[in-house]
This record gives structure tokens, C-alpha cells and sequence, in this order.
């Protein structure tokens, strides 16, 4: 309250008809500020008047932009109150807030008092109110940023898998303002600006300077503030490649083929990042990018540490193995769409790990270890279950690459898994046992189950390496 500057009513609103463009005194401060009328108030919400502190708060700051209105910070960094507070100077803000109260029920200005909620923002670490502080930043035009990178996708240089997510990039980057980019953290890139001591003159430069080039003092001190994350992580496709410099690594790697992503951070990152690589390398950081949906819990809700509703990975992992948490993980995120996080399926990708593993010493029994070869080695003259067997290989092979190539990764392995378990295992291993007992047909069928035990493991391989890799050493 002692830093307002405004009293702001919406213009609809026939209670304050003749007030806009009167000025009222703001109690304690004996400060003289207008009222202001602004589509931005709801006339429904308590008085229909509402105190504007265009330092203090994101929507005053806005409100007191449209009417030029002053903004007075009435805080320290230590979120004391400041010289600007008058009698209050010197408080805490949580002890001013009570001196206030008290002060204005003693100059009969409190008419009556409700309990209301409303939303505060916490620090997620420390849990602390977060105070709106009006303070000097550095920001980042994004104007001739957001015209090449919004050009990029509409022309079908970087597409978006599934395409509706074009539709939130476009919305972001075509109301996007300017990019505050300081930030008051420990770590990360330090600002590229320094200040003169002798004559404030303000020096952004790529080496370091030595003296200002305004009066050649050299009493220079760097900004405290350092870069956004976003604004580091947006320079990733090319900085990691040894850019600045020429490198073979960025020459091969950039521009990249896909990036694989969630939706949540589209606008944080992917657009960043397209913009940067567009502006730096003069061409887009990647030809596709495919977003996958959000992990969350069994009912649906987000992940967060502050909920302390997260699943850790190591934990499954040291219960259910990675194999089976990468599989249940594939199988379930089907493009675009969020995966509530269910036990049940590490579970059964874990049995389905157990159940590669027996067919595979079945084959093993069968099979000289090592002798099926890399590539190739398909029987030439196949009984019918092998024929049978191999012609349904092959159809699941190119459906399996056709998906992939789509990137639909879980439709891709929901279609093997269906294959080996209902087909392979549920069939034609137990097809095979009377034919490995025909001396006629008991090699080519020998021949077949080698094959089709290779090509399981390459197909599942990236799915779940570790039993995959182990079966491969002892069947080629």
C-alpha cells in the first residue's frame, strides 16, 4: 500500500462514473493519486476499485504503463521497507504489514475487515512468500529473433510430430515480448556487461575489457546477474559442437536430424533454441521434433518434487531392472499424449524380459551357440510353420520400421511385443518342438528359430539393451 501510485475502476462500472480522472488521497502517505479506468478490473470483485502498485505487482506494472503512472519501490533487496515507506522505513515487511494495519485503524480508515484466500507465490525451496520487486534487467530483443523461427515451421524446415503442437508454438512466439534474460542465481553464465566506475558508462562486450573506452579508466566491475538457463540451454545444439570455432563435430552434427521432447517445454526450450540456432548458424538446429507427453502419477497428476508425488527411476530400477522400465515407458507413450505412471506395466515388462530369456535358452538347446550368422541365413526351403513364421517376421518387420519412421514408438513396440509373445513364443516354439523331433525338417527348422530369435533381439534392442546385448554374445 505505501508504494500505490493509482486507484484503478473499470470503465463500465456507474459507481465510478464521475470519479476517473479525479485524484484521491492515499492514507498514511498523504499522497495525491488519480484514478484510472481499466478494461483490466472485475467491477464484481469486492469494492470494484482496486489499489494499483505498479512496482509491486506484474498486473499493476502493466495497468500503470497504460496510464502513466509512477512506480515506487518501497523495498530493499533484504525485502525491508526503504526510504520510500516514510514512518515505516526500516521494517521488515511482514512487521510493516501489521504496523500498517494497526496505523490505519488509528486514523479511522479501515471501514471493516474480511478473510479472504488468495494465491501467493512460494519459493519452491524454501517455501517463503515471493515479493514482485521492480528492479533494472537485462532483456533480449525478440522481434527479429521470432520472425525467422516462426518462417522455419510454416515453410516445413523444422515440423512438429504430432503437427497440432505447430499450433501452441505459433501462439507463443506470435505474442511474445521482449526476454528478460538476468537472473539473480549463483550459477551460470555471467553477464557480458561491465560498468565504469569513473563515469557509469555501461560496456557490453565478447573478451573482457580492460578499460572503458568512454574515459579509458579501468575501475570496471561486471554485472552480479547471470544469463536466463534457457538462454544458455537455447545456445545447446551448436555450443556443445565447439562452436564459435569451425569444428568437424559442428560441421557433421549440426543441423541435427530429430529432437525429442516434452510439450511443456516447447515454448522454454524448443523455440529458444530454434531461434538461437537460426540467428548463430543461419539454419534451423533440427529437422523434426517429436513430443511425447508428460510422465505423471497413477491419477493423472504431475510429478513434482514440492508435491513430493515422484516416482525415482533408480528405484525402479533397483526393484524391476532398467529393461523393463524403459519397455513399460515406450509401450505406454503413444505421441502427444501424457502417461499416468502405473507399476503394473514395469511389471509386466519385467515378465516379458523373463519370458525372452527362456525362449531364448530353448533356441540355445537347439542351436549351436554362435552359429547363427549377423545377417541373412534364412532357410531356403522352410517347412510351413517355419514358412509360416518367417512370413510373419517379415510383415512386422516393415510395419515395425514403417511406425519408427513415423515415430510412433509405442505403436512400433506394441506391435512386436504382440508378435513375439502371441505368435512366437505362444505358437511357434511349441510348433517347432515336432518338427526339431522330424529328422526331414529338424535343420531348416533349427535355422528358422535362430533367425527369428536374431531379429527379435535386434528389433527389441533398443528397447531393452542389457537383455538383448546378453542373448546376442550367445546366439551370433
Amino acid at each position: 500500500m505505501l508504494g500505490d501510485t493509482g486507484v484503478a475502476v473499470h470503465p463500465d462500472d456507474e459507481r465510478y462514473a464521475d470519479a476517473s480522472g479525479k485524484t484521491v488521497l492515499l492514507p498514511l502517505m498523504n499522497r495525491e493519486i488519480p484514478v484510472v479506468a481499466d478494461d483490466v478490473v472485475d467491477p464484481e470483485f469486492g469494492t470494484g476499485a482496486v489499489k494499483v502498485t505498479p512496482a509491486h505487482d506484474p498486473n499493476d506494472f502493466e495497468i500503470g504503463n497504460r496510464h502513466g503512472l509512477e512506480a515506487i519501490n518501497i523495498f530493499t533487496i533484504e525485502a525491508e521497507v526503504n526510504e520510500h515507506g516514510g514512518e515505516f522505513a526500516g521494517l521488515d515487511r511482514l512487521v510493516a504489514r501489521r504496523a500498517v494495519k494497526e496505523a490505519l485503524a488509528e486514523g479511522g480508515f479501515i471501514d471493516h475487515i474480511e478473510e479472504r484466500a488468495h494465491s501467493v507465490g512460494h519459493c519452491y525451496r524454501c517455501h517463503t512468500v515471493v515479493e514482485p520487486y521492480l528492479s533494472l534487467q537485462w532483456f533480449v530483443k525478440v522481434g527479429p529473433l521470432v520472425t525467422p523461427a516462426i518462417a522455419a515451421v510454416r515453410e516445413g524446415r523444422t515440423r512438429f510430430v504430432p503437427q497440432r503442437w505447430e499450433n501452441s508454438y505459433f501462439h507463443w512466439m506470435e505474442n511474445l515480448r521482449d526476454w528478460c534474460v538476468s537472473r539473480q542465481i549463483w550459477w551460470g553464465h555471467r553477464i557480458p556487461a561491465w560498468y565504469c566506475g569513473d563515469c557509469e558508462e555501461v560496456i557490453v562486450a565478447r573478451e573482457d575489457p580492460t578499460t572503458c573506452p568512454s574515459c579509458q579508466g579501468s575501475d570496471l566491475r561486471q554485472d552480479e546477474d547471470v544469463l536466463d538457463t534457457w538462454f544458455s540451454s537455447a545456445l545447446w545444439p551448436f555450443s556443445t559442437l565447439g562452436w564459435p570455432d569451425e569444428t568437424p563435430d559442428l560441421a557433421t552434427f549440426y543441423p541435427n536430424t530429430v529432437l525429442v521432447t516434452g510439450f511443456d517445454i516447447i515454448y522454454f526450450w524448443v523455440a529458444r533454441m530454434l531461434k538461437m540456432g537460426i540467428e548463430f548458424m543461419g539454419d534451423v538446429p533440427f529437422a523434426d521434433v517429436v513430443i511425447h507427453g508428460l510422465v505423471r502419477t497413477p491419477d493423472g497428476r504431475k510429478m513434482s518434487k514440492s508435491l513430493g508425488n515422484a516416482i525415482d527411476p533408480l528405484d525402479v530400477i533397483e526393484s524391476h531392472g532398467a529393461d523393463p522400465l524403459r519397455l513399460a515407458i515406450v509401450q505406454a507413450a503413444a505421441p502427444g499424449q501424457d502417461v499416468p505412471f502405473d507399476m503394473e506395466w514395469v511389471e509386466g515388462a519385467r515378465k516379458f524380459g523373463n519370458k525372452l530369456w527362456n525362449a531364448a535358452r530353448f533356441v540355445l538347446g537347439h542351436i549351436d551357440p554362435g552359429s547363427v550368422p549377423a545377417t541373412g541365413g534364412y532357410p531356403e526351403n522352410p517347412g510351413p510353420e517355419s514358412a509360416w513364421i518367417l512370413s510373419r517376421l517379415g510383415a512386422v518387420v516393415e510395419r515395425f520400421d514403417e511406425l519408427s519412421d513415423e515415430y510412433r514408438f509405442s505403436d512400433a513396440y506394441g506391435l512386436l511385443y504382440n508378435f513375439a509373445w502371441s505368435e512366437v513364443f505362444d505358437w511357434y516354439l511349441e510348433l517347432s518342438k515336432a518338427a526339431l523331433a522330424d529328422e526331414a525338417s529338424a535343420a531348416e527348422t533349427r535355422q528358422t528359430l535362430g533367425v527369428v530369435l536374431r531379429d527379435l533381439l535386434k528389433l527389441f534392442h533398443p528397447a531393452i539393451p542389457y537383455l538383448t546385448e546378453e542373448l546376442w554374445k550367445e546366439v551370433v
